[in-house]
């Protein structure tokens, strides 16, 4: 039986649904289960964030929440359920990766100040834990409820000579019934939604192991060695009222302290006397450092010059290459037309990683293709300063020309064929034809693409890393190589042996973002007078 509807004059309108529903039931029922999943993920991410005080995270994820809910679950405000999930994506995936990197710029944030201040007091207080001749120890066994790499652990214990089994965490120390775990040899050996590590599991996450400390009534319990504990004594106490940390053996006070952008706890003498920092704001530093450093100006001027080299050239390469085949191959007449497209844009189709891997193996000096086919020639190309950009650049012009290929085929093949013959009929030659009739009109189509290649290649750090790795690098030491770009240079300025500084290199990244927005709203504007052509 059908249902039908009926206007305000009680006329039928045509079949209709429950819910005042103009939609299909599949339909319905799709809208139903999103805006429940929608729901349902705002609330089981709730406690998470709120256990770590994620606020602004909280208030946007409800936020973005509230709003998918109030535009699909009314047939109104139809614009908006068009804009809605792509300004959503935008926010998600652009704007907050961007606001993060601004707002860690303006931090010390690296190795050794990635935590709160808060987090650097506990861990030096915690690992301030000294055994003591009467102490108490214990044979160890840890257990986990999640991965046996990353915790959390728990340190089952059992206690010789009184054999008392306990189980301790962070939070503290808490006895067991003997029938809670299963004892063999002295060790617990099984406990009830624990997994027990292996000797092997316990020394492969020693770090985060040695780092727990089990507080007790008389100090802290911590590991010694796999399968021993003890309890010690805290010898450090931090008065937060002075904010200072005083050792109970020496009498010493620990005081903050600045040493260069970061803060230390130090003595009356200005040593420092532990190597935890903690993260705070720095203002304006990275940058001023960015510009005032010579050292570090120098790197990364010359490698800004190189970074526009890079991205010129592997443009212009492979934009020449790429057209030249695509004229060269817009002839129908030519037999084997298709096959000859398709071999072409065979490198394309490859995984660049892998072509930037095989590249790299053909530039070896001793075993690569390129100096075998030059008669066993022993060039260092990958050695050599200026040989390793030539390297760089004859690899993305590997790369790269496919790509060219293909839009300046559809660019040509979208001409007016009827403007090249009118050409001819003037008299113009085909070189003529094609450089004052073809190409200004192709020239419209593809200068936006050259635009966003060339914006692509100024923070092209695949083709950096997986060919020279940045190198070769100065004798004289620094972190940022010859064939560095600046995205690379600020990778291995996060990233390199010498420790992270995430907020310096943040801040290279925001001076980068805003030079590259620079360059294609340039090439934007000159780019717009192609649009005259006709």
């Amino acid at each position: 039986m059908t249902t039908r509807t009926k206007n305000s004059s009680g006329k039928a309108v045509g079949p209709g649904l429950s819910l005042g529903s103009t939609a299909s039931v599949p339909a319905l029922l799709a809208k139903i289960l999103g805006l429940g999943a929608v729901l349902g993920a705002a609330v089981s991410l709730t406690p998470l964030l709120l256990a770590g005080g994620e606020w602004a995270m909280l208030i946007g994820l409800w936020a973005g929440a509230a709003g998918l809910l109030a535009v699909y679950s009314t047939k109104r405000l139809v614009p908006l359920k068009y804009l809605l999930p792509g300004t959503l994506l935008l926010t998600v995936f652009v704007l907050l990766p961007i606001l993060s990197t601004v707002q860690l710029s303006f931090t010390n944030s690296g190795d050794g100040t990635r935590g709160s201040k808060e987090d650097a007091v506990s861990t030096i207080v915690r690992n301030s834990v000294t055994q003591l001749p009467e102490s108490r120890t214990f044979n160890l066994t840890v257990g986990t409820t999640g991965s046996v790499a990353d915790g959390p652990f728990t340190f089952f214990l059992v206690e010789a000579p009184a054999n008392g089994i306990f189980a301790g965490d962070e939070q503290g120390l808490r006895p067991l019934a003997g029938e809670d775990v299963t004892v063999d040899g002295g060790y617990v050996r099984g406990a009830d939604g624990y997994q027990i590590l292996t000797g092997k599991e316990v020394n492969a996450a020693g770090p985060k192991i040695s780092g727990l400390t089990v507080p007790t009534d008389r100090g802290a319990i911590r590991a010694q060695g796999i399968n021993r504990a003890f309890e010690g004594v805290q010898t450090l106490t931090y008065d937060a009222g002075t904010d200072s940390i005083t050792d109970s053996v020496s009498g010493k006070v620990f005081t903050v302290q600045q040493f260069g952008d970061r803060e230390y706890f130090a003595d009356a003498n200005g040593s420092k006397g532990f190597d935890q920092s903690w993260e705070r704001n720095v203002g304006f530093a990275n940058y001023v450092r960015l510009f005032t450093d010579p050292q570090v100006r120098e790197a990364l001027l010359g490698s800004f010059v190189w970074t526009l080299v890079f991205a010129v050239g592997s443009v212009a390469t492979t934009f020449v290459v790429g057209l030249l085949l695509a004229t060269a191959l817009n002839d129908p007449r030519i037999r084997g037309l298709k096959l000859y497209r398709a071999v072409i844009i065979v490198p394309y189709a490859i995984p660049v990683f892998i072509s930037f891997i095989v590249w790299q193996s053909f530039f070896n000096k001793d075993f690569g293709l390129i100096n075998s086919m030059l008669g066993g020639a022993k060039i260092d190309w990958l050695g050599d300063p200026f040989l390793a950009k030539v390297a760089v650049l004859l690899t993305n012009l590997w790369v790269g020309f496919p790509y060219m290929f293909l839009i300046a085929t559809g660019a040509l093949q979208a001409l007016p064929q009827d403007i090249a013959e009118a050409a001819k009929i003037d008299g113009a030659s085909s070189w003529t034809t094609f450089t004052k009739v073809q190409f200004p009109l192709l020239l419209v189509a593809v200068a936006p693409l050259l635009v966003s290649s060339f914006a692509f290649n100024f923070n092209n750090f695949n083709v950096i890393q997986l060919v020279t790795g940045g190198g070769p690098f100065p004798a004289s030491g620094g972190q940022i190589g010859a064939t560095d770009i600046l995205i690379s240079g600020a990778y291995r300025i996060a990233f390199g042996g010498a420790g992270a500084e995430f907020g310096f290199a943040s801040a290279i990244s925001v001076v980068l973002f805003i030079v590259t927005a620079v360059l294609a709203g340039i090439q934007f504007r000159y780019t717009k007078a192609l649009e005259d052509v006709r």
